[in-house]
């Protein structure tokens, strides 16, 4: 599209809304603002276009942004507006265009910390410290903080965190691009992220039912995307609950299903090995013990070993190769504490007297995804038995 033509018929250029869905109401809590010229031209590439004058960027955005305000007060609903700025455009805005117009528009009614205002996370290459400044003095007045993550980099999940946004962005594509290659990594990385920095979650461009499933199970607050509800020329304020909780039902469904599955196993192996305790000869005898759980769980198992409260491996490896179980000694006197959440898992067995069964993980020797159960054989010493990925991958409700 010719950017003169565009500058030269302003008047067709007009505001779109794409809505953003509550996920735990199903209703509008705000739009995101996007530009149309005519009725069938997104003013995406306008915008991208490294061609086209920053000058002509930043009147266009102000005539987007006021119209699209004119909208939000005559609406009357209370939503967010969200609005895309590109960072070199906040750290040129010398004469606060924005801050201005935003002022003047809260004395018509628009509350400031009604606006939330995206960045890019490869924004970041530009100076970074003095984006991070600039977005602090916006928050002084109530304006949000968006960061759209886009997978571009790892480092920059450090700056999102020196940021602290108030919404983390995740773009569904990301799901496409990485849903059998490290996509629980990725989902788990950027939910704690959230967590810490009380980072609200917002899954954007969902365009299909597992997109909107992952998104629902990494516990993302908020939704978007044409799946739910297409880009409009007005404010969409309407409840969307008749359209997402069906779908919702059949994930929780679904998933309760998959944690019985899964509660069924912990309590099935937990019997087998309440029943070989008669045969447990204490500390000093531990490797006939061993034999008879590589017996009991030899479908499901690889390796099997006891610890002492302490972390301290009382007993060699058991180690299936090639189909057969074999006693590894290098192991035994290894002290296992350090490792993350062993010491808690501990003292939870020792306490309540109950298996547990660990997240899955990738086991450091053999790098495939494995679980662990764990069972107090007596009140100080645990046996801890590694799940192969073969029988993780045949039984579903392992994998999740």
């Amino acid at each position: 599209m010719d950017p003169l033509e565009v500058m030269e018929h302003l008047h067709k250029v007009k505001p779109v809304y794409h809505p953003i869905v509550s996920a735990s109401k199903y209703e509008v809590i705000g739009h995101e603002l996007y530009g149309m010229y005519g009725d069938d031209h997104r003013l995406d590439h306008f915008f991208r276009d490294s061609e086209v004058p920053d000058e002509f960027k930043v009147e266009v955005q102000k005539q987007l942004l006021e119209d699209a305000l004119d909208a939000e007060i005559e609406n009357e609903d209370g939503t967010y507006l969200f609005i895309h700025r590109s960072a070199r455009h906040l750290l040129e805005d010398d004469e606060e265009t924005l801050l201005r117009t935003l002022s003047d528009y809260e004395e018509k009614g628009f509350s400031m910390d009604r606006l939330v205002i995206e960045v890019m996370e490869h924004d970041f290459e530009e100076d970074f410290e003095a984006l991070h400044h600039l977005l602090l003095y916006y928050k002084t007045f109530g304006i949000k903080i968006a960061v759209q993550h886009s997978g571009a980099s790892s480092s920059n999940i450090d700056l999102i965190r020196q940021l602290q946004p108030h919404i983390l962005k995740i773009d569904a594509r990301l799901i496409r691009n990485h849903y059998a290659d490290g996509l629980q990594d990725i989902m788990y990385t950027l939910q704690l992220l959230a967590r810490r920095i009380g980072a609200a979650l917002l899954f954007e461009n969902i365009s299909e039912s597992f997109e909107l499933q992952i998104a629902w199970k990494y516990g993302a607050d908020y939704y978007q995307g044409n799946y739910l509800a297409e880009p409009e020329d007005h404010l969409k304020s309407a409840t969307l609950r008749a359209s997402i909780e069906p779908s919702i039902s059949g994930f929780i469904k679904r998933e309760q299903k998959l944690i019985e599955k899964r509660l069924q196993f912990l309590n099935d192996w937990e019997k087998r090995i309440k029943n070989l305790l008669p045969k447990w000869e204490g500390e000093e005898k531990p490797e006939k013990f061993l034999s008879l759980a590589g017996q009991s769980f030899n479908e499901e198992s690889f390796r099997i070993f006891l610890c002492n409260e302490n972390g301290k491996q009382i007993s060699s490896n058991l180690r299936k190769r090639k189909k057969e179980w074999k006693q590894e000694e290098t192991a035994k006197d290894s002290n296992w504490a350090f490792r993350p959440y062993f010491l808690e898992n501990v003292m939870l067995m020792k306490t309540w007297g109950r298996g547990l069964l660990s997240d899955t993980y990738a086991d450091i020797e053999t790098k495939e995804l494995i679980r662990t159960f764990s069972f107090p054989v007596s009140k100080d010493c645990f046996i801890f038995i590694d799940i192969s990925y073969s029988y993780i991958f045949d039984n579903e409700c392992l994998l999740t």
